[in-house]
């Protein structure tokens, strides 16, 4: 769990891609789309707009070959508008242990500056420290 965060906390598209299968499949929202140029292309144009991202997960639930997860991660706009985003994912692997399909829910509200949680030097991995979901009591 903590791998995919610290992955996904780098902002690098091409280190987070390694965990899927070339043809893996994602649901983000609304969007469908299949592959790993697909998911670069998508991670690309996400943190072009999603400034200064920092997230947190948190597992959910596992069995042999399936993992849910729920996150809150946090971002700004160009204007400097505040979000915090909840969600939930479901993951599905393979035998080699690579996720072949990715469905998010995700929802998002504006915060104020003031309201943010998550603080630590960003691109880069949450601290050892610093709590996480349940720990915070979220």
């Amino acid at each position: 769990m903590r791998a995919a965060e610290n992955a996904w906390n780098s902002r690098r598209p091409e280190q987070v891609v390694l965990a899927y299968s070339e043809d893996a499949r994602w649901r983000n929202r609304s969007e469908f789309f299949q592959g790993h140029e697909a998911i670069v292309t998508f991670l690309q144009r996400k943190w072009q707009r999603e400034l200064d991202y920092r997230l947190c997960k948190e597992l959910w639930g596992f069995d042999e070959a399936k993992i849910g997860v729920r996150f809150q991660y946090e971002w700004h706009d160009r204007s400097d508008q505040w979000y915090r985003a909840y969600g939930n994912e479901m993951w599905a692997f393979d035998e080699r242990g690579l996720m072949v399909r990715r469905e998010a829910s995700i929802n998002e509200i504006p915060i104020e500056e003031s309201e943010r949680r998550f603080r630590w030097p960003a691109p880069g991995p949450r601290p050892e420290n610093h709590p996480g979901l349940n720990r915070n009591g979220l």
